[in-house]
């Protein structure tokens, strides 16, 4: 798996928080997805980005936490859905890219657990996040790439 740095850059983002079990993250998307077409904000001119704040597979599942986001340069305005703005912030990260299911994005693992101990960098204090390069219902889950992204010192 070939591991690059990067400066990611400041990105102001419409977030949907989702708090609660990863089987429920579906409806929370379907909900953002909503407002994305009511904003016409369109996947080709706005990034689709989830901010990892733990591991569904070791969180217990009424603690599990991701931001959902959609890449934007105006303010969100008070809505039915509950998407506010947020910003990830810019700094040095490590990327990887997978390519498959988003169920089980093995490049997070492997980042963790085999890059980042050899590496010599450090953490920053901001959660792992991707970028779904490609979004769509007409996406077949062997053709999904998704971006890693870990944020480093």
């Amino acid at each position: 798996m070939e591991v690059k740095i990067v400066n990611f850059p400041a990105t102001k983002v419409a977030v949907l928080e989702h708090h609660g079990s990863p089987v429920l993250k579906h409806e929370s998307i379907k909900k953002l997805i909503a407002w994305r077409i009511e904003n016409k904000l369109p996947p080709e001119k706005h990034k689709s980005y989830g901010v990892h704040y733990n591991n569904p597979e070791t969180t217990p599942p009424d603690e599990y936490r991701v931001d959902l986001c959609i890449s934007t340069n105006r303010d969100v305005p008070p809505n039915s859905q509950g998407v506010i703005n947020k910003v990830i912030p810019a700094g040095r990260c490590a990327v990887i890219r997978h390519i498959g299911s988003r169920n089980n994005v093995t490049a997070v693992a492997y980042l963790y657990e085999q890059w980042l101990p050899q590496s010599g960098e450090k953490l920053r204090d901001y959660p792992v996040f991707f970028h779904y390069v490609n979004v769509g219902k007409d996406i077949q889950e062997q053709d999904m790439i998704t971006d890693v992204y870990l944020p480093l010192l």
